[in-house]
C-alpha cells in the first residue's frame, strides 16, 4: 500500500471529526475488551466456586458446619454459598424469635434467599449493559465519522477543477477508516454480550435449583429436627 494510503497517514490527514470518532470508538474497543476479560475470568470463578461448593453441600455435610463456613468466607465464597448462608441466617433467626409457624420459617427463608440471588444476579450482569451498549451504538458513531468524513472530502474536491480516482481516494478511504474502526469495536462487544447472556442464565437457573432444593430439605426438616440434620439425609 502506498504511503499515502496507510491507516496512520490517512487518520493524520482526516478532519478532526473523524479524528475524534476514530479516537473514541479506540478507547471504547479498549474498554469494551478489558470488561471481556474481567468477565471470562469472574464466571469461571463463580462456576468453580459453585461447583465446590454444591459439592461439599450434598457430601452429606452438616448443615450448621456449612453455614459456619460459609459465614467466614463469605468475602471470598462463591454466589451459591451465600445464598445459602442468607436462608440459614434468616432460618435462624426466625427459630431464635420463638416463631413455630412451619409456613413463616420456610417463607422467611425463602425471602433471605431471592434477596440474596437477586444480589448476586446483579452483580454477574456488571459491564453486560456496556457491551450491549457498544454493540449496538459502535457502528452508527463510525458510520456518523463516515458520512462527516465523505461530506469534507467532496467540500475539497469541490474546489478542484478536475476530479480523478487518485483524488478522490484518500478521502473516501479515510472516511471508511471510521466505519472500519467502529465495526471492529462492535463485533467483539456483541459477541460477548450473547455468550455472557447464557452463561448467567445457566448461573441464575443452577441457582435457582439449588434455592428450591434446599428449601425443599427445610421444609422436610421442619417440625422433625434442627437444620442441623446432614444433607445427605434428603
Amino acid at each position: 500500500m502506498p504511503q499515502e494510503l496507510s491507516i496512520v497517514q490517512l487518520l493524520l490527514n482526516a478532519s478532526w471529526v473523524v479524528q475524534a470518532v476514530v479516537v473514541l470508538l479506540g478507547l471504547v474497543s479498549i474498554i469494551s475488551w478489558a470488561a471481556i476479560i474481567r468477565k471470562v475470568f469472574a464466571l469461571k470463578r463463580v462456576n468453580s466456586h459453585n461447583e465446590d461448593f454444591e459439592r461439599e453441600f450434598w457430601s452429606g455435610a452438616n448443615l450448621n458446619d456449612l453455614y459456619a463456613a460459609a459465614a467466614q468466607s463469605a468475602r471470598h465464597g462463591g454466589p451459591m454459598e451465600r445464598i445459602f448462608a442468607s436462608g440459614m441466617r434468616e432460618y435462624q433467626k426466625l427459630r431464635e424469635r420463638r416463631i413455630t409457624d412451619n409456613g413463616s420459617l420456610l417463607d422467611g427463608a425463602r425471602r433471605a434467599m431471592r434477596a440474596s440471588f437477586q444480589r448476586e444476579l446483579d452483580a454477574l450482569e456488571t459491564n453486560l449493559s456496556f457491551l450491549g451498549t457498544v454493540g449496538s451504538v459502535a457502528p452508527y458513531v463510525g458510520l456518523f465519522g463516515t458520512v462527516w468524513g465523505i461530506m469534507h472530502a467532496f467540500t475539497g474536491l469541490a474546489a478542484l477543477a478536475q476530479v480523478t480516482l487518485a483524488t478522490v481516494a484518500p478521502g473516501i478511504a479515510e472516511a471508511l477508516v471510521a466505519t472500519a474502526i467502529g465495526l471492529f469495536a462492535a463485533i467483539p462487544a456483541v459477541v460477548a454480550y450473547n455468550r455472557f447472556a447464557t452463561d448467567i442464565d445457566r448461573v441464575a437457573n443452577r441457582m435457582e435449583t439449588f434455592m428450591e432444593e434446599f428449601s425443599n430439605i427445610l421444609q422436610r426438616n421442619l417440625g422433625q429436627q434442627a437444620p442441623h440434620a446432614t444433607a445427605s439425609g434428603h
